[in-house]
Order: C-alpha cells, then structure tokens, then sequence
C-alpha cells in the first residue's frame, strides 16, 4: 500500500470572507518560495529547523524535542506566538503533518456553511500533488463547494505537471507583487517572468477570479503595476484588489524601510485601474 500523501498545514481558518467568494474555509500551508519584505505572516515561509531555541520561550511546556524533532502539544499552547516570536528562520513549530483525509474531515464540521475552500500559505501551490488530491475528494463529496487556489504566481502553471491541478481549480487569486523584475527581486528575492506569464495564461483559460497587489510607496513603482495589470484584466469580470501596506506583523528589520500610501495615492491608483476598464476594483 502506497504512504498517503502528506503536507505541513499551519492553520486552518474555518470562516473566511476575504478568501474568495461567500463563506470559505481557508486552509494555509507551511513554506513559500518567496521572501517578500512586506510578509505579514513570515512565520509561514519556512520549514522548522528543530534547533530547540523556542522550547525555552514557551511558558506553558507545550514544545519539547522528540527524537531531534520539535513537537508541539496543540491542547496544552495558549497561543501566546512566544515561540514564533523566537525562531530565527521565519518558521513556526506550531504546524501539523497532514493528510488529505485530515482536511476532508475539517471540512464536514463546517460544509452546510460555507461556498468552498480556498488554499493559501506560505505557497500553496508548492503542495500541488497534495491540491490534486484534495480537490478530487471535495468535488467527489460536495459538487457545490468550489476549491480556490491563493498563489504569488512563481511556478509555472503551463507545465505538464501542473495540468490537473490548474483542471481541478476552480479559480486562482493571483498575487501581483511588483511589475519590473528588479523591483520585484528586490522585494521577494525572486524573478517576476513567472508571476506575470501566469496573469495572461489564467486570464486567457477563464480560472482568475482574483489579481492583488500591496501598495508599498516606498519601494515599488505602483502606478506603473496597476496600470499594467489593469490594461490586461480590463474589460473582464476579474476583481483586482488594492492593499493599503500596514506594518501588522511585517518583520521588525524591514518596517523602517517601508511606509503605507496616503488616501490620495490609492485614489489615483483606482482612477489608472478605471480608466484602463477595470469592473471590480476593492480597496482594503
């Protein structure tokens, strides 16, 4: 008998209304391939060295190392986030090895309620064997939920080994991060080719609900991204959304160097998305 598939969860929020249309069950998965100096949940990025320093942040004993590994008690942690505030690597030990049958199981306590799931992270779409499987037994159990993918875009979606995974997707949001590749690296230490090919192949097959970008004046040149990204969403029904940059949960090593936009500057920015024939613009 083949082992099941697994992947490393980091939570689970079982009512969400920012995560794709209605109610949805969001689930984020642990690690990301980029590096974004604006994260809000660097916690999320990396994997968990096990080198042992949170166990001793904890005040309540619910970490201890276990055959070199760090185990969390889930039932005995009072979330005070002591050991995430702790870990040097941008991980977290409070995260769960699961199966798809895990995630199946979650969603029963909650499926009379909500419209479907949505993946998240870290990256989702690093787990995409996982996300195949996952989505085959949702649309196997409830043909009405739909599974929504959250994704920074950094794989390429047009390779042969994603083809079932971009099939049993409903629809993608799309996180549009910076338009000039040395921009972009310098913000997430990654190229943005990938991200910006993936914007014109999930447009062009129907299956982009959603395109995001975080406003960083600082920075980012954003009058140049919204333009761009609004020239080649415009006259569609796909939402973009504009993201005030606020400090909540940003590293403390990059908050000097980033600063939110004003009233005005959002306000400019939905007039370029407008005039390029944007329908659905949300500003947050």
């Amino acid at each position: 008998m083949n082992n099941p598939l697994t992947a490393r969860l980091n939570r689970i929020i079982r009512f969400s209304n920012v995560d794709g249309p209605g109610n949805r069950m969001a689930i984020f998965f642990q690690e990301c391939n980029f590096n974004c100096r604006y994260c809000h949940n660097p916690e999320t990025i990396n994997l968990c060295g096990d080198c042992g320093k949170c166990i001793l942040s904890c005040p309540v004993g619910a970490l201890e190392k276990r055959d070199n590994k760090v185990i969390w008690n889930e039932n005995r942690c009072i979330d005070c986030d002591n050991c995430i505030k702790s870990c040097e690597r941008d991980s977290s030990p409070k995260t769960k090895l699961v199966t798809t049958d895990d995630i199946i199981q979650e969603i029963k306590k909650v499926k009379p309620f909500i419209k479907g799931i949505t993946v998240s992270g870290g990256e989702s779409s690093l787990r995409y064997e996982f996300l195949v499987e996952l989505f085959t037994k949702v649309k196997e159990n409830w043909k009405e939920l739909t599974c929504f993918v959250d994704t920074n875009g950094g794989v390429d979606f047009q390779e042969k080994r994603f083809e079932n995974f971009v099939k049993l997707t409903d629809a993608f949001m799309l996180d549009i991060k910076a338009w000039d590749n040395q921009e972009h690296l310098k913000l997430t230490d990654k190229d943005s080719y990938e991200v910006i090919k993936n914007l014109n192949y999930l447009k062009r097959i129907g299956k982009l609900f959603e395109v995001r970008t975080v406003i960083v004046p600082t920075i980012l040149n954003n009058f140049q991204i919204v333009d761009e990204v609004s020239k080649i969403i415009g006259e569609t029904d796909i939402r973009y959304k504009l993201i005030k940059y606020r400090p909540f949960g940003v590293r403390e090593i990059y908050r000097e160097m980033l600063s939110s936009p004003t009233k005005e500057e959002m306000e400019r920015l939905e007039e370029i998305a407008l005039k390029n024939g944007v329908k659905d613009i949300v500003i947050i």
